[in-house]
């Protein structure tokens, strides 16, 4: 089996800075995409960066020059930097990510989810 837990979220004052982090164990072949998204109250879930097994990244506009997504592929680790907060930023940020295991096909994985929030 293959999990992604996600760690790192919190309460931030505006401006402030939080690191996500999201770590794939199990029996895992290759990772390719790994991304993160967010869900905040009432809206739906939407896609904030991603990171290819090549190195490509890509944001929504709203976060481009705020947050930063990398990856550590030994660690299968995918971290999101977040920084310059803002109270629009509060949401559940998930990780997602596609796997190939040892046996079995690509499937599509996705995190728990943690809690950022941003007020004064």
């Amino acid at each position: 089996q293959v999990h992604l837990v996600e760690s790192g979220g919190g309460l931030v004052q505006p401006g402030g800075s939080l690191r996500l982090s999201c770590a794939a164990s199990g029996s895992i072949f290759s990772i390719g995409f790994m991304g993160w998204y967010r869900q905040a109250p009432g809206k739906q879930r939407e896609l904030v960066a991603t990171s290819t097994s090549g190195g490509s990244t890509n944001y929504v506009n709203s976060v481009k020059g705020r947050f930063t997504i990398s990856r550590d592929n030994a660690k299968n680790t995918v971290y999101l930097q977040m920084s310059a907060l803002k109270p629009e930023d509060t949401a559940v940020y998930y990780c997602n990510a596609y796997i190939r295991p040892w046996t079995g096909t690509v499937d599509d994985y996705w995190g728990q989810g943690t809690q950022v929030t941003v007020s004064s």
